[in-house]
């Protein structure tokens, strides 16, 4: 498509409006307001949109630059002290809200970030994991550290009080909820299984959604450092 300076600059805030749109949409979704089809149609647009203004990087995660939401936090780490969010800048963070007694997607996850910082080669120590638990009730900062160096020692975790939260969790649009067991203390957590990907600058970028892989990461983060 040819287009003059002014009406290219229109044409990238219209897409930029509609792209925003679709974020927000792709993020309120759920199974019992929407059809299953509806999002894969909405991610579809997505993309299309993404690839019509050809100075956006071609990001395999969805780009969810300029978002307001998920700004940042301020909570206490595994090793007990206030820090937040902005204090990474510099790297790139990934994010992600889970807990230690996690079956499957919480390990995967942070396996794979393990994976997508060997990929990084050289790049590897711009790289920053951030964990927060969603239990905690049961993920104390010991408990919290040691899982941490299952992974990598240099990955961080966060222990928030349940009012830190609950505020959190509607900040960054997580959902987590209490499944009950046959015990007090075995009961398991339902939560979100995305991560939220922050460029060095600290701001929001990208939503990476749990199986795309170590692979498609890493070459989203090694775009992020260019």
């Amino acid at each position: 498509m040819n287009l003059t300076n002014r009406s290219r600059s229109g044409f990238d805030r219209v897409l930029e409006v509609c792209r925003a749109c679709l974020q927000q949409w792709l993020l309120k979704w759920s199974p019992e307001s929407t059809p299953k089809c509806g999002r894969w149609v909405a991610m579809a647009l997505l993309f299309s949109l993404a690839a019509c203004s050809p100075e956006q990087p071609q990001f395999k995660s969805i780009d969810v630059t300029g978002a307001n939401y998920a700004q940042g936090f301020t909570l206490t780490d595994h090793n007990g002290q206030t820090r937040s969010l902005s204090d990474f800048k510099g790297k790139v963070v990934v994010l992600f809200f889970g807990y230690t007694q996690c079956p499957d997607v919480c390990p995967t996850s942070l396996s794979e970030l393990t994976e997508v910082k060997r990929l990084l080669g050289a790049d590897g120590d711009k790289l920053q994991g951030v964990f927060v638990t969603v239990d905690p009730a049961r993920d104390t900062a010991e408990v919290l550290k040691a899982y941490m160096a299952n992974f990598d020692p240099s990955f961080v975790a966060f222990v928030p009080t349940d009012d830190e939260l609950a505020k959190v969790g509607k900040d960054f649009k997580i959902y987590y909820k209490k499944a009950e067991g046959k015990t007090p203390t075995s009961y398991t957590m339902d939560h979100s299984a995305f991560s939220y990907v922050y460029d060095t600058q600290g701001r929001l970028r990208l939503y990476s959604r749990y199986g795309s892989g170590a692979q498609v990461l890493a070459q989203d983060i090694k775009l992020l450092l260019k």
